[in-house]
């Protein structure tokens, strides 16, 4: 077996090592961890030991340089620093494991996809519920006609303190990798965003935490549709006015002409199955039966309290298996690239007031910078 040399980049106080990305790493067969570089002295000390590894920089650029890995976690959730992380590792030819989002913007996501490109590196986004083996069973009732036809899709997003645009951009991205997942890419979007019941405007427009950009919207209300499937998704998120009603809705929900199934975010995150058309148990003569890795209501055998790490551990090994087979990893750098766009397109058709097509044409800045640009645009008055 060959032994990929892997190296951790984090950044304790800004984005710090995101969902512990880089504990993926240890006890895979095949990678040997043998540096980390975090700016914050202490941080940096904390995860030298927590990776067993004697090599500790605060500059990752030093690092990639001496030790030239094959394979780099890039771990903080803090997005503005993932494009220059990635181009490094990619300058040394070294493959990515990346926190998602991918980065702010679209302008930022097609030089990183170029960046891949160029340098023949494989790029493997944190989308743990991608690779959770109750997806894998979800996908099996679908596509062996245990669904239906396909109608639509319905998400929501975490809804706590976060709910409207930071909650699109943050925990979003998983939903809408999840659609595409089921339905492909998506062609278009149509889109509505308030603040405190006013209609999206230049003056909504905030700094996202994290290093997320521009952000606007206590409401999202967003549609799709897809090239390949007739049927529509839908994402909305509010801001809850009281905290009792906090995260009670993140999830998706596929509703067929036989039945619902609903699946919630995570690594054998729970879900559900309906096998009743007009998706109700009112009557009680059909009830919800839990979907597990093994299928409809049967046992679970895995071990639950791994979490997202299991997930983590799964990502790592499609990583070495898409570099080792020159194929792409389940959520690759383009998936990355398209779950953020179906995020922006939210924006850019709420400026717009009208539906907007996918792929977007402008993508030279974020939406929301265009609708800044407008407003303070001269009406020559």
């Amino acid at each position: 077996m060959k032994t990929y040399k892997a190296c951790v980049i984090g950044h304790t106080g800004h984005g710090d090592y995101g969902h512990s990305l880089e504990m993926a790493l240890l006890g895979q067969p095949g990678i040997e961890v043998v540096a980390v570089a975090d700016p914050d002295a202490a941080g940096r000390a904390k995860a030298a030991a927590r990776l067993k590894v004697e090599n500790a920089y605060a500059d990752y650029r030093e690092m990639l340089e001496k030790h030239r890995p094959q394979m780099v976690a890039i771990c903080p959730r803090f997005l503005d620093g993932h494009k220059k992380a990635i181009e490094a590792c990619a300058e040394f030819g070294a493959h990515v494991f990346c926190e998602k989002p991918l980065c702010p913007d679209l302008a930022e996501a097609d030089s990183i996809v170029a960046t891949c490109e160029k340098h023949h590196i494989k790029l493997a986004m944190a989308m743990q519920s991608r690779y959770s083996p109750n997806w894998d069973r979800v996908l099996e009732l679908v596509n062996g006609g245990k669904l239906g036809e396909l109608l639509e899709v319905r998400t929501r997003g975490k809804e706590d303190h976060r709910g409207g645009g930071e909650d699109l951009m943050v925990l979003g991205i998983h939903l809408m990798d999840l659609m595409r997942g089921l339905l492909g890419d998506a062609s278009w979007c149509f889109a509505r965003v308030t603040d405190r019941g006013q209609s999206l405007s230049a003056e909504h427009v905030r700094v996202g935490a994290e290093g997320i950009g521009p952000l606007a919207g206590d409401r999202i209300d967003a549609t799709y549709g897809f090239a390949k499937s007739p049927a529509l998704a839908y994402f909305a998120s509010s801001r809850p006015k009281d905290a009792a009603d906090r995260n009670k809705r993140f999830s998706n929900f596929i509703y067929g002409t036989k039945g619902v199934i609903e699946i919630r975010h995570g690594w054998l995150g729970p879900t559900f199955w309906l096998g009743e058309p007009s998706w109700t148990n009112a009557d009680r003569k059909t009830e919800w039966k839990k979907i597990s890795s093994n299928g409809v209501d049967k046992p679970e055998t895995l071990p639950t309290a791994g979490g997202l790490h299991e997930g983590n551990m799964l990502i790592v090994k499609d990583l070495i298996r898409a570099i080792e087979t020159d194929t792409q990893p389940k959520v690759s750098v383009y998936d990355g690239r398209a779950a953020l766009e179906m995020i922006l397109a939210v924006y850019d058709s709420a400026r717009k007031n009208a539906p907007v097509s996918l792929p977007m044409t402008d993508r030279a800045q974020h939406p929301l910078k265009s609708l800044n640009l407008a407003a303070n645009k001269p009406t020559g008055r």
